[in-house]
């Protein structure tokens, strides 16, 4: 390996020179300077997350331990632009319950968005188990960041024990897959699978594994810890997890399942059929009996992972494109909705979806962009959302699966039901006595809002955005 290699990185070496000097401007400003830090963190990352967009050679470093594509390349821009908006609204939170520990937030969160990064860009088990245990260790800290508060706490205490057990099956799993196949490399791997095929101890390898990545990515019955931690954690921190961290996990998985256990696809094709269906249905089932809006939408982010999994188990670059849009589009939709319950929180302490009665009244804005958020979530025409799961559909159709959409699209208009009954609170139930008042969102509240409303309005209209993930997936 030669320093030219050090090129294919440029992603990781830009967030690295972006943790380094935020982590130096944390250490050496005084409280005056700190008063910039969320301008200058937002800059940064803003700045790393552009730069990612430049089109750079692919390449493989490390003797083919990392590799990156077009494909892994945009699937981290995809990333960064979610940690970007993250950011973005976590002002409010961090100026307030937050106050002084604006650093560790930021680094925190950096170092988990490395992990992903090195997720994405794995070309062997080895890298890619280093990668999810830098992005999941963290994980545990921002979900635990408010220490006052018990149901942050347990919201870490149950997210690391439960991360722990995950990562001990997967690695349980990545040792019987080296033992079948003497090697750790994807490709080596994927080779030596062909020339294997229905050999148990690959397919007691490959199960393990899965078991691990489906925790990540809370597909049922992995799931149990979602809505427990999506409620007790800062929600800034929840939309990460909902989002981004979700993202990275889907991303593993696509890439494992295609470069890997493609000559497996008898196996997990069956395996994820029946996981779809439990994790769609089940999801909504329990989304529609919550009272509190962030398990409301751990339900609804539990029942969105059933829809990529049509997506996955294609195995074709049509999937892949599919995929990837769905995630981009995801992340838009869903940060928009955190968005609006951060500022709901902030200026009122309160997360039951109760607070939202008559909010069109006092924040017609605030109810625009939720209403918009939901409505792309349930996949209402002719918002993003509605194009992301066509093309969910589309991949799958192709494949045959025509009953497997047909369950979706029924499950599309069961999650259209509870969708709506947000909408109706906002819209049409009277506010209630002490009702959330007219909230003077920040700048960088408002910032992300529109980046997001954007997105919704703009990713299923702009036919380019499709056709250049395409791009990138034909060419992976």
């Amino acid at each position: 390996m030669n320093i030219s290699d050090f090129l294919f990185l440029r992603h990781e070496l830009s967030l690295m020179a972006v943790f380094v000097i935020l982590f130096i401007y944390d250490v050496a400003v005084g409280e005056r300077g700190k008063r910039y830090f969320h301008a200058v963190a937002c800059t940064l990352l803003g700045l790393h997350t552009a730069l990612g967009f430049v089109p750079a050679e692919a390449g493989a470093a490390f003797g083919g331990m990392y590799v990156t594509t077009d494909i892994s390349a945009l699937m981290k821009n995809i990333l960064s632009l979610g940690a970007f908006v993250v950011f973005l609204q976590a002002e409010g939170w961090l100026r307030t319950a937050a106050r002084g520990k604006q650093g560790e937030f930021y680094v925190v969160l950096l170092s988990t968005l490395l992990g992903m990064y090195f997720m994405a860009s794995a070309g062997s088990f080895m890298l890619l188990y280093l990668g999810i245990e830098t992005a999941s260790l963290p994980m545990a800290c921002l979900a635990a960041f408010d220490k006052g508060k018990d149901k942050s706490a347990e919201a870490g205490a149950k997210y690391i024990l439960l991360a722990a057990l995950s990562s001990g099956i997967m690695l349980f799993g990545m040792s019987l897959l080296y033992g079948a196949t003497g090697s750790m490399y994807f490709a080596d791997m994927g080779r030596a699978i062909a020339g294997l095929q229905g050999a148990s101890l690959l397919v007691l390898g490959f199960v393990f594994f899965f078991v691990g990545l489906a925790f990540k990515i809370s597909i049922v019955p992995f799931h149990l810890w979602a809505a427990d931690v999506y409620e007790g954690a800062p929600t800034s921190v929840t939309a990460y997890l909902s989002v981004v961290s979700k993202g990275a996990a889907v991303f593993a998985l696509v890439f494992a399942l295609w470069q890997v256990f493609g000559a497996m696809s008898a196996v997990w094709h069956h395996l994820l059929w029946g996981l779809s269906v439990l994790t769609i249905v089940l999801g909504n089932l329990f989304a529609i009996g919550q009272k509190d809006i962030k398990r409301f939408f751990a339900f609804s982010s539990i029942s969105q992972a059933g829809f990529i999994l049509l997506g996955v188990m294609g195995g074709t670059a049509e999937g892949m494109a599919a995929t990837t849009f769905f995630v981009l589009v995801y992340l838009f939709s869903n940060l928009a909705a955190f968005g609006v319950i951060s500022a709901v929180e902030n200026a009122s302490g309160r997360t039951d979806i109760a607070a939202y009665n008559g909010l069109y009244r006092s924040n017609p804005k605030l109810a625009f962009v939720m209403m918009l958020a939901v409505f792309s979530l349930a996949g209402i025409p002719p918002f993003a959302g509605f194009f992301s799961k066509f093309f969910i559909f589309a991949a799958a159709a192709e494949q045959g699966e025509y009953l497997l959409v047909f369950i979706a699209l029924v499950n599309t208009v069961v999650s259209l039901f509870y969708y709506l009954l947000m909408v109706k609170a906002m819209f049409i139930n009277p506010a209630e006595e002490g009702a959330v008042a007219g909230i003077r969102s920040g700048g960088y509240s408002r910032l992300s809002l529109a980046l997001c409303t954007a997105g919704i309005l703009l990713a299923g209209l702009l036919s380019g955005i499709y056709e250049y993930i395409g791009a990138s997936s034909f060419g992976m």
